[in-house]
């Protein structure tokens, strides 16, 4: 890995690493070490995994800059049939949206500095912390537990968009997985199952050492990684993995400590005057950039990709996302539907909102996801699941009339319903990989190049940057196929 400094502590904006940050204002962090510097005491520990969290907010992780957008937030609904590229968005992440990347894309090179730049910072608070244990056992369980929890997540997230195939026993080409802070290493890639194998090694870790900790870590704000919330990254990993018993039991014990938004609860989570449903959101603040400035950017009033007519088309006046998600914005005269959802927390309109990373209602999707494709279906389950979360959302919400029959027609009724729940939150590209691979553009827009993407396509999956096999020639063989 090429990343060098670590920051310690808040109000880290961008990463050394990265570009494209004309939209953040710039914060110094409150101090900078060489990654060789080794801490003496617990407290420099805790700054350490303060600028973990930070790290989230980087643009191209889930913030969005003037020119790179949220990897992990927005880029997969652009990238697939929720969201269409308007001329208002000036070609930006045309690249992207219309899958013509080629190794030496800058975006990607983006996207792949800024989870390895976390990664780094976690284990940077990994390293040595074991010789804390005898002196505070607690406290090193709860940061160890949320370095841990970070590394898999953010290891996992790269290989949403870098491995070919998420068969839990592929062979085929994954990520580097990297656990140590050597800036001199040159990794080579590892196959997915050997990535997923480190992947819940870490997350069952951090499970167990969240569950004896010495004080309580989430508060009202949701801002940090608890035990119910490695269980909820364990039921979305295990979904992906297609350990299907797994997923569900963890979104079980995730829904028991973490209650579905009410109808009436909803409309304050998009404004953060409500946490109900939220697992882990990731805070931003005035001066820490926004992850949603790329789709409907407010202070500018340009409606860069703007929801699918196709989808839009989907949600009735009953149901409380329409209201909640979208709303009209006049341009010269003229109104456009955008997405407000991620809009503000009051009448600013300044795209400053938490990011929701993991909410209730996803766990209930992977759970009836989950009961409708083990070995021994469980389609009551599944459609009870739907049922609930559709009651939640839809004003005299009737199920005698929405039951799918069959394995077919509920995993298709899922599928929608994950469409319409979790819209611009950076799920369709990825599922529509993991699921049917292919991605079929009913509404193209006027923009675009491309409308379809073939289930042969390279371009499911992502090219190592350029840049990083020029600096690390132990993966100069180990491209992914078709670049």
């Amino acid at each position: 890995m090429r990343i060098k400094h670590l920051f310690i502590g808040l109000g880290l904006s961008c990463s050394v690493a990265l570009s494209s940050c004309e939209e953040v204002i710039e914060v110094e962090p409150e101090f900078q070490r060489d990654a060789d510097f080794l801490f003496t005491n617990l407290d420099d520990y805790e700054f350490a995994l303060t600028g973990a969290y930070a790290r989230f907010r980087n643009v191209a992780y889930y913030g969005s800059g003037a020119q790179t957008t949220g990897t992990w937030s927005q880029l997969p609904d652009m990238m697939s049939d929720n969201l269409v590229q308007t001329s208002e968005d000036l070609a930006n992440w045309s690249n992207q949206s219309n899958w013509v990347y080629t190794s030496d894309e800058d975006d990607v090179a983006q996207a792949w500095l800024a989870a390895y730049s976390v990664i780094t910072q976690a284990n940077i608070v990994l390293r040595n912390i074991d010789n804390f244990s005898t002196e505070n056992p607690g406290r090193v369980n709860r940061l160890k537990g949320q370095a841990l929890a970070i590394r898999a997540m953010a290891h996992f997230d790269l290989l949403r968009y870098w491995a070919v195939s998420y068969d839990r026993s592929s062979t085929e080409l994954g990520v580097t997985y990297v656990e140590s802070v050597n800036p001199e290493a040159k990794p080579a890639r590892e196959t997915v199952q050997e990535n997923y194998n480190k992947i819940f090694r870490d997350l069952q870790e951090a499970e167990t050492l969240l569950g004896n900790v010495d004080k309580a870590i989430n508060g009202s704000n949701r801002a940090f990684i608890d035990q119910v919330v490695v269980k909820a990254i364990l039921a979305r990993v295990n979904l992906y993995a297609k350990n299907y018993d797994a997923a569900e039991t963890y979104a079980t014990q995730v829904i028991d400590a973490r209650p579905l938004a009410t109808r009436a609860q909803f409309p304050g989570v998009w404004t953060d005057a409500s946490k109900a449903g939220v697992i882990w959101a990731v805070n931003f603040n005035a001066g820490e950039g926004s992850a949603s400035s790329g789709t409907f950017n407010g202070p500018s009033n340009r409606n860069r990709f703007r929801p699918s007519a196709e989808l839009l088309e989907k949600y009735t006046p009953s149901d409380v996302r329409t209201t909640a998600y979208f709303g009209t914005r006049n341009l010269s005269g003229n109104p456009r539907t955008v997405m407000t959802k991620f809009l503000s927390r009051g009448a600013a309109s300044d795209n400053l909102v938490d990011w929701k990373v993991f909410r209730t209602a996803e766990m209930y999707l992977i759970r009836a996801e989950a009961r409708a494709m083990k070995a021994t279906p469980d389609l009551i389950g599944a459609v009870a699941d739907l049922h609930a979360l559709r009651a939640a959302r839809i004003e005299g919400y009737n199920p005698l009339l929405n039951t799918p029959v069959g394995v077919q027609a509920t995993m298709d009724a899922i599928a929608l319903e994950r469409r319409k729940e979790l819209i611009g939150e950076g799920h369709r590209f990825f599922d529509l990989k993991r699921t049917t691979r292919t991605i079929t553009r009913v509404d193209c827009g006027t923009t675009a190049t491309n409308c379809t993407l073939a289930s042969t396509a390279r371009e499911w999956a992502w090219p190592i940057p350029q840049g990083e096999i020029d600096a690390n020639p132990t993966l100069e063989n180990q491209q992914t196929t078709g670049y």
